[in-house]
């Protein structure tokens, strides 16, 4: 993947760490049945002026997790959106996501929100057009849903992957209520990693990454006892679908094996839940 006249890359802290799910799926892409496809990540791999080599050269065989992740919450998407054709699918902390690329369906109305500096990287490879827009804006504030409501759509489904985990919990509680409140009743489909994960030093595409974890949860029943919200379903590599098993590299497939009956706990230690958003209020 080389070209020239390649984009310079300027983001800071949490923001850079939107390289990571890119070149992940833009090596998945090459590898000999994926599990996704995303030519789109290729061509921006392509066109940045970033050392990814240096950064993730020695951990080509890793790049499925990330993919495990986008895939499953690709999938629930889909189902959404195969329930309400037309419905808004808001995208937050969307980096250089390409999940409007992959699960469009020709009618759904689609938001991108991130911060300034990713924004702006993400315009160079994006544009708005009637159904899809992009909004600076960050989790955990209100300003930017505003603009939501203004455009008039629904039912909503809000997606924060890889997002959450940056954040304190005061933050991802107020997130949380601020988008229940704004949009009652809709959709939120989201990852957690547990404290021991947080705590773990074994991340190694992080290792040059000046972005820590912040927020764990090891029983995502306590969301549930912050308020109203309600949850649908909550998935792990540890449930992972057979036919996704047969998928990624042969070494890990014979390691799962060993990993559900010896390990449990590393499969089950990140994890991608599904909730309604309600207020007290929706809940009487």
């Amino acid at each position: 993947m080389h070209t020239t006249n390649r984009q310079a890359v300027v983001l800071g802290g949490v923001s850079e760490t939107l390289m990571i799910p890119l070149w992940c799926r833009a090596i998945e892409t090459e590898r000999r049945r994926g599990i996704l496809s995303d030519p789109k990540a290729r061509e921006i791999v392509a066109r940045l002026d970033y050392d990814f080599e240096r950064r993730f050269a020695a951990h080509r065989d890793l790049a499925f997790r990330a993919c495990l992740r986008t895939v499953m919450i690709d999938r629930w998407a889909q189902e959404f959106l195969r329930m309400h054709p037309g419905g808004t699918v808001v995208e937050i902390g969307t980096g250089l996501n390409t999940r409007f690329e992959r699960i469009d369906n020709g009618t759904l109305r689609w938001f991108d929100v991130d911060l300034a500096d990713s924004m702006a990287l993400r315009r160079r490879f994006f544009a708005d057009t009637p159904r899809r827009t992009m909004i600076e804006g960050a989790f955990g504030e209100s300003e930017w849903l505003a603009r939501l409501a203004s455009a008039r759509g629904g039912p909503y489904l809000f997606i924060a992957e890889a997002v959450l985990v940056y954040l304190s919990e005061a933050t991802v509680r107020r997130g949380l209520d601020a988008i229940a409140t704004a949009f009652p009743g809709s959709l939120f489909v989201f990852d957690t990693v547990t404290r021991a994960a947080i705590a773990s030093q074994q991340r190694p595409m992080m290792n040059t990454y000046a972005a820590p974890f912040v927020w764990g949860i090891d029983d995502v029943a306590t969301i549930e006892a912050w308020g109203a919200h309600r949850r649908l379903d909550s998935t792990t590599m540890f449930d992972l679908p057979a036919e996704l098993r047969r998928r990624v590299p042969l070494k890990h497939q014979l390691a799962l094996p060993y990993l559900r009956l010896r390990r449990p706990e590393l499969l089950r230690s990140h994890a991608l839940h599904r909730f309604e958003l309600r207020t007290a209020d929706d809940a009487a």
